[in-house]
């Protein structure tokens, strides 16, 4: 790991921490929730390898990356102008996009605003959510599934940031049950003290430690602040309803995973929706007994998956 380099860039009025490593075309890799550059540590290592400039930020509000406090602050334009500005700091004019979980939302948003800044998308557990314009995404969520569903649950400000990174990583990260995420207000994040979990065979003590340092320091606020914008980003993206994204994507899903497995996203990926919204899809990729975090549970398959992809670019 000592081979990745690291910096900070100006971008947007705040100081991006990145961590890089190659020359050559750049692939930029952009992380979920709740996880910092270093998700994405194999996959520098390999792409940069096969002669790309593999680039990977910490976003807005986590790891060494600056943490603005408003809610407001983590609008999908300011983490999309962080993105511009970071790929125009860089000096070219197009990037391949690798995103994972919250970092596919920001992907399909700069996919979107910008679609002349990406050369191909590969997408990794999310697919591309058109805007609903008769509800709000919170309300939409909250009148599906409950109270206790994860969003709805990390809306309230200072209600859970409390709660102990280490437990808090273990959890997400080991939850391999399908289906929307959701869990009573006293067991949040899914912690019960009672049934301790065990961490995953492809994330080590070594990892998590990491995670949890950077999480000590930075704390979950700004983490939790994208869900918390959700309502404002759609406020702000009626301009948008019914836009296309016309950029090449490949999109890569654990058959386990938590958003796939969520009623209505199966049928809207396979039956014709996805590709409606997205007509230069030109793949989908589902990967047998996998869970969410697939860029780290088989992260040999994903690097083969990216590279098959953008080497035709």
């Amino acid at each position: 790991m000592e081979e990745i380099k690291h910096g900070m860039v100006g971008v947007n009025g705040i100081r991006m921490h990145i961590a890089e490593k190659g020359e050559g075309p750049v692939v930029l890799f952009l992380h979920g929730f709740p996880e910092l550059w270093y998700t994405w540590r194999r996959q520098i290592l390999a792409l940069s390898s096969l002669g790309y400039r593999a680039i990977a930020p910490d976003l807005r509000g986590y790891g060494d990356t600056e943490a603005p406090s408003s809610i407001s602050s983590y609008s999908c334009h300011h983490i999309v102008g962080d993105l511009v500005a970071l790929i125009n700091s860089l000096g070219v004019e197009q990037v391949f996009v690798v995103a994972h979980d919250w970092g596919a939302i920001i992907a399909w948003y700069l996919c979107l605003f910008c679609p002349e800044k990406v050369k191909a998308f590969v997408c990794l557990s999310v697919p591309f959510l058109p805007r609903n314009p008769n509800i709000k995404p919170v309300e939409s969520m909250r009148a599906l599934f409950g109270d206790d569903y994860c969003i709805c649950r990390f809306q309230e400000p200072g209600k859970i940031e409390h709660r102990l990174p280490t437990e808090v990583l273990k959890n997400i990260l080991a939850n391999r049950k399908p289906g929307p995420s959701c869990f009573p207000e006293e067991k949040c994040f899914g912690i019960d003290p009672e049934n301790r979990v065990t961490l995953p065979s492809w994330f080590s003590e070594q990892d998590l430690s990491f995670y949890a340092t950077k999480f000590n320091q930075r704390g979950f606020t700004g983490a939790l602040n994208y869900y918390r914008a959700m309502n404002l980003n759609w406020e702000t993206t009626a301009a948008w309803t019914e836009v296309q994204v016309k950029v090449p994507v490949k999109f890569i899903v654990g058959e386990l995973d938590m958003v796939y497995t969520t009623p209505g996203i199966k049928e809207y990926v396979h039956n014709g929706g996805f590709k409606k919204d997205v007509p230069l899809l030109e793949e989908i990729v589902v990967i047998e007994d996998a869970g969410h975090f697939i860029n780290q549970e088989r992260a040999e398959e994903i690097n083969a998956h990216i590279y098959d992809f953008i080497k035709k670019f």
